[in-house]
């Protein structure tokens, strides 16, 4: 009987024992669990904490840029921090508490550069408002120069319009002057000269007999006319309009009245303002004259100064 009662005595003590191991394991691990949960609920909580602060960094950063760019200032810097700041956001979604310290490191690096920037907002804008009022007066002195400008613009076109009227008047003058001063060809008369040398003055000249013709003229006094070598075109034209050319001898081309006009002999006379008799000596060699009436017209320095005319028969 009494080893039976040692037996349940030895049984309650274990049972005892046991239950008071179980509830301390029970305890702890019920511990162990709400540490765990705090400890998580911490992280997120840092972990949103520093989203919020780069989202605001990130704004701030925008606000700054902008700022910067109307006040005219650089923002190389800037937008390039800008593009760190959304590399560190991204890889912020993939972080630890054990890196999480690690951004609010760089949250106090972008601090201090906000911080900066707005003193370099402040210094932009002492300088823009300097500018402003230099702008303001030279926007004043510009309206000034533009008023001058006018000015001057009207004056230049008077005195354009005076010079243009004087050069007008000049060029009138000076064409009335070579008008007046142009060579004079008077008493024209043509001679047929044979090939023995004999010279013929006819009212009609033998057409088979003439082996040169000889123009000769007076050249008549002109005292605005220059004392100088003058170069004299004859022009001899037969019935029919054509006029007699040979390069052979001489003959080419002259500009009259702006068109090329062939011209049938030339001669050099220098001019002595004495009424002097020149004479222009005209060979085509072997040529029969056909019969008609022929027309002489004479030029020097673009002016027509004399015409005749003369028959072969």
């Amino acid at each position: 009987m009494e080893s039976n009662n040692n037996t349940s005595k030895i049984a309650l003590i274990v049972l005892a024992v046991l239950t008071a191991v179980f509830g301390v394991l029970y305890f702890r691990s019920n511990q162990l669990t709400q540490e765990q949960a705090t400890s998580i609920e911490e992280k997120a909580t840092e972990l949103a904490n520093t989203r919020v602060k780069l989202d605001s960094i990130s704004t701030q950063l925008d606000s700054k840029i902008a700022e910067i760019k109307e006040l005219g200032g650089q923002v190389a810097d800037l937008e390039a921090l800008k593009l760190q700041l959304e590399q560190d956001k991204a890889s912020l979604k993939k972080a630890n508490h054990a890196t999480v310290a690690s951004y609010l490191a760089k949250i106090k690096e972008y601090d201090v550069i906000l911080a900066q920037k707005d003193g370099d907002i402040v210094e932009l804008k002492k300088q823009n408002g300097v500018l402003t009022e230099n702008n303001q007066v030279l926007s004043t002195q510009n309206q000034t120069l533009n008023t001058e400008n006018t000015g001057l613009k009207t004056v230049n076109k008077n005195l354009s319009d005076t010079l243009s009227e004087v050069a007008a008047k000049n060029k009138e003058l000076a064409r009335k002057v070579s008008i007046g001063a142009a060579l004079k060809a008077q008493n024209i008369r043509v001679l047929a000269v044979n090939a023995k040398g004999k010279e013929t003055e006819k009212a009609k000249l033998g057409g088979k007999r003439i082996d040169k013709l000889k123009i000769v003229f007076n050249l008549a006094p002109n005292p605005i006319t220059k004392l100088e070598n003058k170069t004299i075109y004859v022009r001899i034209l037969d019935g029919e309009g054509s006029t007699l050319s040979d390069e052979a001898v001489g003959s080419g081309k002259i500009n009259q009245g702006g068109k090329d006009i062939p011209f049938t002999t030339s001669q050099v006379v220098t001019y002595s303002n004495d009424n002097q008799e020149v004479a222009v000596l005209y060979s085509r060699g072997g040529v029969v004259y056909k019969p008609g009436k022929y027309s002489i017209e004479m030029y020097s320095e673009g002016f027509a100064i004399g015409n005749g005319t003369f028959v072969v028969r």
